[in-house]
């Protein structure tokens, strides 16, 4: 049996096993990609978590969207790991997740990146009326858009796709060694914008901060910046 002959047999299996476990109603766009892929998922759950991880910049608009909703929770500021607070980041490179803290977190049916309630199947909405997955702490759209924060770099192709293949800095033509960068420093981020609402902080780490430039261009904005802290450490 050839790899060709493997897969239509594999494919037309988990049709199978996608059509008979659909709910009623599922999202089109879901459907459709589902049934466009190479491989077809064989689970109404793993054909969302397919869409999302193929779309991560689509999950990363509709994760701050959903934060925006409710915006922080009240009396919750942006901090950094201390021994008496365990459960905080460490970094300033890690996106400020409230609802991730021991404090504010919402517990079981919410989830914990926007801390709105999360659905059948990890969905964002309630299209079935069953009310909130009690058994569920994240969107699935928000896994997608939390890996797109914390690792950028993974979507560099998407990004030199989103800007034509053309240096954000230059003009120039990219390189294959162009690399992915924050057109605010994170650094910069938590020394002047750390009073920023919550939602709008999150920006930060999502599309509208992201660029590609090539490495020459990214070594000496790197350098500027270095100095730029420097001189700012000092002058304090």
């Amino acid at each position: 049996m050839t790899l060709s002959d493997m897969r239509l047999l594999r494919n037309q299996q988990s049709l199978a096993r996608l059509n008979k476990a659909l709910p009623d109603p599922f999202p089109g766009a879901v459907l459709h990609h589902a049934l466009t892929r190479r491989w077809t998922p064989p689970t109404p759950r793993l054909a969302i978590d397919s869409y999302w991880r193929t779309h991560p910049l689509r999950a990363d608009r509709l994760a701050r969207a959903l934060a925006a909703r409710n915006g922080a929770p009240e009396g919750w500021t942006w901090r950094l790991k201390s021994d008496a607070e365990a459960d905080l980041p460490q970094s300033f490179r890690v996106p400020p997740a409230p609802f991730r803290e021991t404090a504010f977190a919402r517990g079981p049916g919410f989830c914990c990146v926007c801390g709105q309630p999360v659905y059948r199947l990890g969905w964002h909405e309630d299209l079935w009326s069953r009310g909130p997955n009690k058994n569920a702490i994240w969107h699935t759209a928000c896994v997608a858009a939390w890996q797109l924060w914390n690792a950028p770099s993974e979507q560099a192709i998407l990004l030199r796709r989103l800007q034509q293949r053309r240096c954000s800095t230059t003009g120039a033509r990219l390189w294959k060694t162009s690399e992915v960068d924050h057109r605010v420093p994170l650094f910069r981020v938590w020394r002047d914008h750390r009073d920023t609402d919550w939602p709008t902080l999150l920006g930060y780490w999502g599309l509208p901060n992201l660029q590609v430039i090539n490495r020459t261009a990214h070594t000496e904005k790197s350098a500027a910046e270095a100095f730029s802290r420097r001189r700012s450490i000092a002058a304090a």
